[in-house]
């Protein structure tokens, strides 16, 4: 599919009166048929468009969970609608993926202070880190939609989101991978150190995030991520019970752990058998 061009992407729109077109040169990001009337210089551009999704996008990124967004969706799609008409798709994308490379690389020096850190906080800080930015390209990806759809899927044959998702395992998983797994490790060897469900959330993500992980790791992430192993044969079933066996031993020896006492008898067994 080749980028729309003004005619194509004006086509569905109503002609402009002489009191829309002057609203039009007021707000001339205010709706989609009023922005193809008019044209697009690599100055207007550097100075306009971009500068308002830049603001619009790092909105995203340091919004904190559940904040309202202070941005118009409105009007920063009629922004990358402009832009793709007026065959600005290229730039635009190489923008967006090195604004967004370059507040990754940001968090990646946060991490390499925080692996200095105990186990569970790493851990907390990088679920943090994931959460807020799955948060964010909730709210990229429809603003750059129809980039998306005329360029990114078009002639790169990808999406977007995909392409954001590599961006956060090149800059913060690859580099931090290692320390990642070696914590969980000693968590899961270790139970309830490290609450359930942050080990439960963290490999999840891991696994959402490039599922070939699973195959560097599979006991570990077979814990929390269904069919990562293989179909069970009968010549393992003596490992796999001497693994239950251990795990029910390591778990006795925790402080508040109370078994059943063995010497008590069931409540018919004390009565008497029922007449």
């Amino acid at each position: 599919m080749d980028e729309p061009m003004d005619a194509e992407a004006d086509s569905t729109q109503p002609e402009l009166g002489k009191e829309n077109v002057s609203q039009a040169e007021e707000h001339p990001l205010l709706r989609p048929g009023s922005m193809v009337m008019m044209t697009l210089t690599p100055g207007d551009y550097e100075s306009q468009y971009w500068p308002k999704l830049e603001e619009a996008i790092n909105h995203l990124l340091t919004m904190a969970p559940g904040q309202g967004i202070p941005i118009s969706y409105e009007q920063m799609y009629s922004c990358v609608y402009k832009c793709v008409c007026k065959q600005f798709s290229e730039r635009l994308y190489s923008d967006l993926m090195q604004y967004m490379s370059k507040y990754l690389e940001g968090k990646n020096e946060e991490f390499q202070a925080w692996e200095k850190e105990d186990g569970r906080q790493f851990l907390e800080k990088y679920y943090s880190v994931w959460n807020q930015y799955q948060q964010a390209l909730a709210g990229i990806v429809p603003i750059f939609n129809y980039m998306n759809r005329y360029y990114v899927e078009s002639k790169l044959k990808t999406n977007l989101h995909t392409e954001l998702k590599k961006l956060f395992r090149k800059h913060i998983l690859e580099k931090h991978l290692a320390h990642l797994f070696s914590v969980l490790e000693q968590s899961s060897n270790t139970p309830f150190i490290i609450p359930p469900a942050l080990m439960c959330n963290t490999i999840q993500s891991l696994h959402s995030i490039n599922p070939e992980y699973a195959t560097l790791k599979p006991e570990l992430f077979s814990r929390f991520i269904p069919n990562v192993l293989p179909h069970t044969s009968v010549t393992e079933l003596d490992r796999y019970i001497e693994e239950t066996q251990n795990m029910q031993i390591e778990m006795r020896k925790l402080d508040g752990f109370n078994s059943c006492e063995s010497t008590r008898k069931r409540y018919r067994e004390e009565e008497g058998p029922v007449k």
